[in-house]
């Protein structure tokens, strides 16, 4: 049978009766499972009033507020879940989670070291304290809590980025680029390994291999703009200003109107010499004027001194 079937069957058990509680508890748990989520948090809820209790119910609860991005209450249904049952652990673990993207870091931090004090191998939780770390911006237990995921679980691809990001952050170009090449041999279509490791090369001039790695990480992801715009830049520095046209025009293709894109073009175009192109993408950086990096003043008097 399959899980729309057990649904429908399991609905008309409640048409039936509407008391029957195991019947509403396996429904929505199917219904999380189907991704109607709005039904199984009515289910949910009508449960919780009647099993004030049952610490699975307030878990279940919470992973529907999560998946309905209602992480305030997301959170108050795994607390409620761990002072029923407190040492349990799937509850913990995800109030961990939630406190991470709620940016609750010291909560969070405690949810995971509660969780390793129960598994000491639980990889997950290793990886998600360095997470949180790596959100501090405190490397040196995030650089602990991701080798030691690895550790335990050397195919862990995010683990790898991360530390090649940490890596990279703190200027140790070597150990980051080792750290994404490893991403890309678990996970060979990753483009952000690819996309690291071109900011690495355009960074050390090595504009070859950074022009080969960004053409994959865009063949991977077209909409990646920060690909297309180190890619022009590196074209437009040695001088392969037709190809930088044939990028830039794709870029807005794939990615749409864009500030930086057009103010990048009207520079092109001014190294060319073509001052009618240069002033027209300028005006349109302005009118895009929310995804221009540079000031909107510094852009204005820039555009008052191209020659009409």
């Amino acid at each position: 049978m399959s899980k729309i079937d057990k649904i429908e069957e399991l609905q008309n058990l409640l048409r039936e009766d509407s008391q029957n509680f195991q019947a509403r508890r396996q429904l929505a748990v199917l219904l999380t499972d189907c991704g109607f989520n709005e039904e199984a948090l009515k289910n949910l809820i009508y449960l919780s009033k009647t099993f004030t209790n049952d610490s699975g119910i307030f878990y279940n609860l919470g992973i529907v507020y999560e998946k309905l991005k209602n992480l305030k209450k997301a959170k108050e249904s795994y607390e409620k879940a761990i002072e029923i049952e407190p040492e349990a652990t799937d509850a913990i673990y995800n109030l961990g989670l939630v406190c991470t993207d709620l940016g609750e870091f010291q909560t969070a931090i405690k949810c995971f070291e509660k969780v390793i004090s129960t598994d000491n191998e639980d990889s997950n939780s290793y990886f998600n304290l360095g997470l949180v770390y790596f959100k501090m911006k405190d490397f040196i237990p995030a650089i602990e809590y991701f080798q030691k995921t690895i550790d335990l679980n050397n195919e862990d691809v995010y683990a790898h980025f991360y530390l090649g990001n940490i890596y990279k952050e703190l200027g140790d170009s070597d150990a980051a680029r080792e750290e994404f090449s490893i991403v890309i041999e678990i996970s060979p279509d990753y483009s952000w390994a690819y996309y690291n490791i071109a900011v690495l090369d355009y960074e050390n001039g090595d504009y070859d291999s950074a022009l080969d790695n960004l053409s994959r990480t865009v063949e991977l992801n077209p909409a990646d703009i920060e690909a297309y715009k180190i890619c022009a830049k590196i074209l437009i520095k040695i001088e392969d200003y037709d190809y930088a046209h044939q990028v830039l025009d794709l870029a807005l293709q794939n990615c749409g109107e864009n500030g930086d894109l057009y103010y990048i073009l009207g520079r092109l175009f001014a190294l060319e010499g073509d001052d009618i192109n240069y002033r027209i993408n300028l005006q349109n950086a302005l009118k895009n004027y929310k995804t221009l990096s540079m000031s909107v003043p510094a852009l204005k008097t820039e555009l008052s001194k191209i020659k009409a």
